[in-house]
């Protein structure tokens, strides 16, 4: 957790909870994972448990003591929708998400199914997320096309971004019909990185960059990947592809 983050599309983190279990491929090399056992049964670190799923009260107020507003990606090292994060402390991150109005905050899940149900549940309370939440984005991670379904979860739901990651992109993904404005807005596209990092195919990153200018959709090519990562960079096509969506209202 920081208040700067060296994640190429975002600004800071804010791991309310921390720990996950994986539900799919992208997540067999998961870099928290990773880091967080490297100090399992180290007394008194923030991962002495390792990357066993922790909840973190005391971080719930964090986002307020940043003034300056930036772009927070939740939960980098954990899924707050996880099975085992009671609603009721969710409830919490996102009444921090409301009242830290000046923050933007980014939140992306691999269970979206779960996202929908909580959002569609607490429309009696907020009304609509998109009014009642503007500055809270929802996203999901889709790494082939087996898992293109959470990505048509996401183009649901009441959002003024809905974004999805494909990282690490593990094979090529048609995300035709649920691109554009009013749908998924914003996909941020990546190889895997580190030991054993599985190649990315460079015509599957230009296909979905051609779906997206297609659609109208914001595209962030964040890396090539592989075990050097810094080495091969994030240059496609002699330039590099920062896009940031713009929020969509009504």
């Amino acid at each position: 957790m920081a208040d700067h983050s060296k994640i190429e599309w975002t600004d800071a983190t804010w791991n309310p909870v921390t720990g996950c279990t994986k539900v799919s491929p992208g997540c067999k090399h998961c870099y928290a994972e990773t880091f967080s056992e490297r100090f399992r049964g180290v007394p008194g670190h923030p991962f002495e448990q390792g990357f066993d799923l922790r909840l973190w009260p005391a971080r719930l107020g964090l986002p307020m003591a940043w003034k300056t507003p930036r772009r927070i990606f939740v939960n980098s090292m954990s899924d707050l929708f996880h099975e085992l994060v009671p609603d009721a402390f969710i409830d919490s991150v996102f009444e921090t998400m409301r009242a830290a109005s000046w923050h933007q905050f980014q939140v992306l899940t691999k269970r979206p199914d779960r996202m929908a149900d909580y959002v569609a549940a607490r429309n009696h309370l907020w009304g609509d997320l998109e009014r009642s939440h503007p500055n809270v984005w929802l996203g999901t991670s889709v790494e082939m096309q087996l898992y293109v379904r959470r990505a048509a979860v996401i183009a649901t739901l009441s959002s003024s971004v809905r974004f999805v990651s494909c990282e690490p992109l593990l094979g090529p993904l048609d995300l035709s019909g649920i691109l554009g404005p009013r749908a998924i807005n914003w996909i941020i596209v990546g190889g895997e990185s580190g030991h054993g990092a599985r190649a990315m195919d460079p015509r599957w990153v230009r296909d979905i960059r051609d779906q997206c200018r297609r659609a109208g959709t914001a595209f962030f090519f964040k890396q090539w990947g592989g075990v050097r990562k810094k080495k091969t960079g994030r240059v496609l096509d002699r330039r590099t592809w920062d896009e940031m969506p713009l929020p969509v209202r009504g």
